[in-house]
């Protein structure tokens, strides 16, 4: 019988669960080291085989991905362009051809080749390192007949463990099959934890579950980030008691002394919008544009853009929608703007640096986005740039809009620097969005999409907290508003704590709008400066989380 435990991890998505454990199927085996085919077998049917492969796993992906929408539907394309690589394909022909491996053995050589050259450049690249597996072994098996990697298959929904999820696997999780999703690498704002949020999955990142076994029974906590291993009757029926209706949002955000909060909502492609609008959303914080962009050799005509972005603005007619412009680059990396390799991509030429090496790219898009707003004269239309540095650059794009018509046009404060500089930036900006998840990447120097790095990866660290305050002084000194859009809105006490700092409105996925309606409903203003006060003093990410939910009773209330 095994012991009941507790292991403490990250919680990146709420929701309080029961249910066995499914480990995550091992990988694809190595095929045996200088496996050949046979004297006179043909090898070039065999280095089509590749082609053939690689091709079926490209058209399964994009066919997930085609049902899907958002930040899966990207990232399932993402893997299913990389499934397509010339270089990768090309080098394991090559294999077959000249040493006569068998495909299997070949596709892993090249592909161990393309991942030992990612993890050699660092940074953004070298996470790039479990896609290019991820693909391996799907080509792998399709090669050999066995079944494609994927999620386990049980008669009963289960709590997924995983040592990390690939970004193509997580984002077809279903939530009638998986419960909840616990990993031991990860971080808070690591794709596991960010499609796990959009899909209402509990989640626990960073934690320690390598020697859980398959079939135990799991009580995961997603907002408080702790996982019991095999819990109590009494701990389940204490996790587990209703604790109210389920909860909607009234479309109203404000806090118990009726100080108003905008509740918007994060839209990643058109096909996200009617259901963000349903949601109650207030408007839209966050309309990421790059979704016009993927899978292309060229960007695309403002034609195409006008189209697309006002399907998004016809969804929120009467509300307001906050359109930011292409980020592309380090997570984003699009093959007609980044032709070579930078070395370290998170610090290299990416969001508004674009303009100044392609600036027909976003000249158009600023005509596009002028173009659709005057066809939703209803909507209202802001418009902001991401990795915003320095006042001028603040001041050339605020230059740009007006050219075009656009009068509302903001910054995204994501670096330390637009911060510090707040004032100065938004004499010039007429708002502010913080990108937390970037924020927290530049602040504590600490990728965010790595693992190993992920106590350091939380926007709940003090030093993070102090660049949002100096962010929101420096709107009241200009007049300006300051919300964020990181994926930090979505929780509930953080949002307490960020409200108390002087954000006037909460962006996130639109899952999230109850609880955080529902929370900030109950907290008057002035607990919320003191919150705000009690986190930015503290002395760590852990110490300032746990003193703020302490202090928010409504949370165990509620269930969060």
């Amino acid at each position: 019988m095994t012991a009941t435990r507790l292991v403490t991890g990250i919680g990146v998505s709420p929701g309080r669960v029961v249910g066995p454990a499914a480990l995550l199927p091992d990988p694809v085996h190595e095929p045996p080291a200088g496996a050949r085919l046979r004297p006179g077998a043909d090898v070039e049917a065999a280095a089509g085989q590749v082609a053939d492969a690689a091709e079926r796993v490209r058209a399964a992906l994009d066919a997930a991905a085609d049902a899907a929408t958002g930040e899966s539907a990207e990232l399932l394309h993402a893997t299913a362009t990389m499934a397509a690589d010339p270089s990768l394909l090309s080098d394991a022909q090559a294999r077959v051809r000249t040493e006569h491996l068998v495909p299997e053995r070949a596709v892993w050589e090249a592909a161990d080749e393309v991942a030992a050259q990612l993890a050699a450049l660092g940074g953004y690249l070298a996470e790039r390192v479990r896609d290019v597996t991820d693909v391996r072994d799907r080509l792998v098996a399709e090669l050999t007949g066995r079944p494609v990697p994927g999620l386990p298959t049980r008669a009963e929904p289960y709590v997924l463990v995983a040592h990390d999820l690939a970004p193509a696997l997580t984002a077809t999780l279903d939530p009638a099959r998986v419960l909840a999703v616990v990993t031991v690498a990860g971080g808070p704002t690591s794709h596991t934890a960010i499609l796990a949020r959009a899909r209402g999955i509990p989640a626990v990142v960073a934690a320690d579950v390598a020697d859980v076994v398959d079939g135990v029974v799991l009580l995961v906590d997603g907002a408080a980030g702790r996982v019991t291993v095999a819990p109590a009757d009494e701990d389940v029926a204490r996790a587990l008691a209703p604790t109210s209706a389920v909860r909607t949002f009234d479309g109203d955000g404000r806090t118990a002394d009726g100080v108003r909060v905008e509740l918007l909502a994060n839209v990643g492609d058109p096909a996200e919008a009617e259901a963000a609008a349903a949601s109650g959303a207030q408007g839209v914080g966050l309309f990421r544009t790059e979704f016009a962009f993927l899978d292309r050799t060229e960007a695309p005509t403002v034609a195409e853009q006008v189209a697309a972005y006002g399907r998004v603005l016809a969804a929120f007619d009467g509300r307001k929608v906050v359109v930011r412009t292409l980020d592309a680059g380090a997570d984003k990396p699009l093959p007609f703007l980044h032709a070579a390799p930078e070395t370290n991509p998170a610090l290299g030429v990416r969001g508004l640096r674009i303009a100044g090496e392609h600036p027909d790219v976003v000249e158009d898009q600023l005509t596009a986005i002028a173009a659709a707003a005057a066809a939703h004269p209803g909507t209202t239309t802001w418009v902001m740039a991401p990795m915003v540095a320095t006042v001028e650059e603040a001041e050339g794009f605020v230059a740009a809009c007006a050219r075009h018509g656009l009068g509302t046009a903001g910054v995204m404060v994501e670096v330390p620097s637009a911060a510090l500089l707040a004032g100065p930036v938004l004499a010039h900006a007429a708002f502010a969005s913080i990108g937390t998840n970037d924020l927290v990447q530049y602040t504590m120097a600490a990728d965010r999409l790595l693992g190993a790095v992920a106590r350091l990866s939380d926007a709940w660290q003090p030093a993070v907290l102090r660049l949002v305050e100096a962010t929101c002084a420096g709107g009241a000194a200009q007049g300006r508003p300051v919300g964020v859009c990181g994926e930090a809105a979505a929780d509930p006490a953080l949002a307490v704590v960020l409200v108390g700092l002087g954000v006037t409105s909460l962006s996130m996925t639109p899952r999230a709008l109850p609880d955080v309606a529902a929370v900030l409903a109950t907290t008057p203003s002035d607990v919320c400066r003191r919150l705000a006060r009690l986190a930015v003093e503290s002395s760590c990410a852990d110490h300032a989380r746990a003193v703020v939910r302490d202090a928010l009773p409504v949370l165990a209330e509620l269930g969060l």
